[in-house]
Formats: C-alpha cells, structure tokens, sequence
C-alpha cells in the first residue's frame, strides 16, 4: 500500500498544480476578453466572474498541494484531508472522479490507515 499512497500523493500534487495553471489562463482570458469589449459593465462582470473562479480553483488547489505534501511524510492528518479533497474531486469528471475512486479505495484500506499509524 506504501505504492498507492506516493501514487495518490503525486497525483494530488500534479492535479492541483494543472488547477493553478488553469486558473493563470481562466484569468488571463476573461481579463482580456473584458478588454476588448467597449463596455465598461461587461469589463466589471467578467473581472468579477474571474476573481470567483480564481478564488474557488485555488480554494481547491492549494489544500491538495499541502496534502501531497503531506502523504509523501506520511501524516494522518494528511490523509484525512486527501479523502476529504477525493471527494470533492468526484464530481470532476473524468479524470477527478478516477483519482478521487482511487484515493478514497486506497486510503480507506485496513493497512494504509496502520501505515499511517506507525509513522
């Protein structure tokens, strides 16, 4: 099971950071699609859509990044948040729920939760 946790670990991490690389470009388009349009309320709709997203996606990407972090040092609390987080990532689909079936399968195994014990 000591396989299964580095796995989900890097996938936390390399998921959250595909999120913040998302949301550098989510940004940058509706800032810039606001630019173009000639009207000042389309401009303050579109930076306000913006701001929530990038709020939201990183509300959502560093808190997996720290749980990565976390499986690799193996932390109980680490764990927890990595199913919590999992949970949240089944409604990504398809990719986020494939994560989130594999984290919560393998972090809710008998021998992972005593892996974690020991440590």
């Amino acid at each position: 099971m000591e396989k299964h946790v580095n796995v989900i670990a890097s996938l936390q991490i390399g998921l959250s950071i595909l999120r913040l690389i998302i949301v550098a470009v989510v940004f940058a388009i509706l800032h810039f699609v606001g630019d173009f349009a000639d009207d000042p309320e389309a401009e303050f709709v579109l930076s306000i859509i913006a701001n929530i997203i990038i709020i939201v996606l990183l509300l959502l990407s560093l808190p997996g990044i720290l749980a990565g972090i976390g499986l690799f040092k193996r932390k109980e609390w680490a764990r927890i948040l990595t199913l919590i987080i999992s949970v949240l990532d089944l409604i990504n689909f398809p990719i986020g729920t494939a994560v989130g079936v594999y984290s919560i399968w393998a972090l809710s195994q008998t021998e992972t939760t005593e892996l974690f014990k020991t440590e």
